[in-house]
């Protein structure tokens, strides 16, 4: 495993001596010790610790003490590591106006170019860029876009792009948009956004589709990646499924099976308890971390435990929706540049995939699209909001868009806005949490497809729930309780964060709209 993820982190560790190219503390019995002690409440904390001196020294340190009696492991982490902070947010003045606040938050929640610092785990990124908040101190790949679309509203497309720069020095450097930009997210994505980020700011700059062309392509590589190996019904590599009638669709992943650095403890844990192959949980655990849903009883067998988690067995409905807006706009990049055979080869990938996404994700009993289970050849009947999709990036016609609408009335909406499931597991992304990114998708979705009735309910009880919330607390918050709007949201591993990125960028571009 060491090897594995020194070949990932080489590119981030340049700058570190040669003492300490080898490892850094995430791979280390120090690490381990301190994420099983539970030295901190949240184990993301010592994952963004930074060395006060050099590594090798404090490993050397370590291993000598500790043994001994009387060793404190917490003062000695104290004493030899820098110990991160959550987000700081300016003082709230006494009734001060939502969108004053949120105009105020952006320059809280932006972070400078960063500088390479030996021992981090932080992958420098050569331009300012927007962090959610929280305990979330570095950029995120699909937040990203829905805190663009607040940035949009204000008119800050100098972050806006900075930003994609930043998301496509990372396509270059590491082959892909990592989850974040930790080592430890190196070996995962997050939902594709990049395509739609860079349509945002074609908005601005005519030329941008044009500009970043090199990089929707390598991006679209990498969830292909494997293809080429695939030759029968059934068959998966990395990101790739081969469907019953030989077509091609994604699934998420992740490139290590082992648990995940800023969640050790509480993945070391669901592996124990749930009595499987420990490679085959922490990939679905982190494969479910690439999802953005992160965790939900939409990846689970049960409906209910964690334990039963396996999201790598899905063809997730959003994840192909989102690589078909790629194909469709890398298509239309190509046409433009008068670039026709290479127009043609995206757009007839573009309309393999539709047609796999409506003859395997569609229920037109139902009126409604659900995820695709391949090593059992069903469909999912778990209804989420992944089923929106399809509506969001043109995919469907009125007739589905109409069907998918009264769903959404009848089983999802509620006093706060959209639930994300209809199962209440205990999980965060499930019943009864809301997410900024999911009312947005929904009611665009609506919105292009003349659905404007329910897209403007939509808008209207999320956004007074964002008012309600923030006049009671003071906060934007990560999620919130949409069935009842007198209780905060929670479930998860650790928790709601305030800040808050996405909720911002919505809240915004909601509120904006005529």
């Amino acid at each position: 495993m060491m090897r594995k993820l020194s070949i990932l982190v080489a590119v981030v560790l340049a700058g570190c001596s040669q003492r300490e190219k080898p490892s850094s503390f995430l791979q280390t019995p120090l690490f381990e010790a301190v994420q099983e002690a539970a030295i901190f409440p949240d184990s993301k904390t010592f994952a963004d610790a930074v060395p006060k001196r050099p590594l090798a020294d404090i490993l050397d340190e370590y291993q000598d003490n500790q043994g001994q009696a009387g060793f404190d492991l917490r003062a000695f982490v104290i004493s030899n590591f820098e110990v991160p902070q959550s987000v700081s947010k300016p003082e709230l003045a006494p009734e001060q106006d939502l969108e004053l606040h949120l105009l105020h938050l952006w320059d809280s929640l932006t972070r400078p170019a960063d500088r390479a610092v030996a021992g981090s785990t932080l992958v420098p990124l050569p331009n300012a860029y927007v962090v959610p908040g929280g305990r979330f101190r570095e950029i995120y790949y699909w937040d990203s876009y829905f805190t663009m679309l607040g940035l949009q509203a204000h008119g800050r497309y100098d972050l806006i792009r900075n930003m994609v720069d930043n998301f496509a020095f990372l396509i270059d450097s590491v082959g892909h948009i990592p989850n974040g930009n930790r080592t430890y997210y190196l070996s995962r994505s997050q939902p594709p956004f990049f395509a739609l980020m860079v349509s945002l700011l074609a908005h601005h700059d005519s030329l941008a589709t044009q500009r970043y062309l090199p990089q929707l392509e390598k991006e679209h590589a990498f969830w292909m990646k494997g293809k080429e190996q695939l030759t029968n019904p059934g068959q998966s590599m990395n990101r790739v499924v081969v469907m019953p009638d030989g077509s091609l669709l994604n699934r998420y992943w992740d490139d290590l099976p082992e648990p995940r650095p800023e969640a050790y403890k509480e993945d070391v844990e669901i592996q124990r308890q749930s009595g499987r192959s420990a490679s085959d949980v922490y990939r679905h655990l982190k494969a479910g971390a690439e999802s953005g849903w992160d965790f939900s009883s939409r990846w689970f067998d049960d409906r209910h435990s964690l334990k039963t988690i396996r999201t790598t067995d899905f063809v997730p409905v959003d994840l192909n929706c989102l690589l078909y807006y790629s194909e469709r706009l890398i298509a239309r990049t190509y046409r433009k540049m008068g670039k026709d055979s290479l127009a043609m080869h995206f757009r007839r990938a573009a309309s393999q995939r539709s047609k796999a996404i409506l003859t395997y994700m569609r229920d037109p009993k139902v009126g409604y699209f659900f995820d695709y289970d391949f090593t059992q050849s069903t469909q999912s009947k778990h209804r989420t909001l992944a089923g929106v999709f399809p509506m969001f990036v043109g995919l469907t016609d009125d007739v589905e868009a109409s069907a998918i609408a009264k769903v959404l009335e009848r089983d999802f909406l509620k006093p706060g806005g959209l639930t994300t499931t209809l199962v209440n597991s205990g999980q965060q992304w499930d019943a009864p949490n809301g997410w900024a990114p999911l009312q947005w998708v929904s009611y665009q979705g609506l919105i292009n497809y003349g659905q404007t009735s329910l897209a403007e309910e939509i808008r209207a009880r999320w956004t007074r729930q964002n008012e309600r919330v923030y006049r009671q607390t003071g906060k934007m918050m990560e999620k919130y309780n949409v069935m009842d709007t007198t209780l905060v949201a929670g479930g998860g591993e650790y928790p709601n964060q305030d800040g808050f990125g996405w909720t911002n960028g919505v809240y915004l571009a909601m509120k904006k709209r005529p």
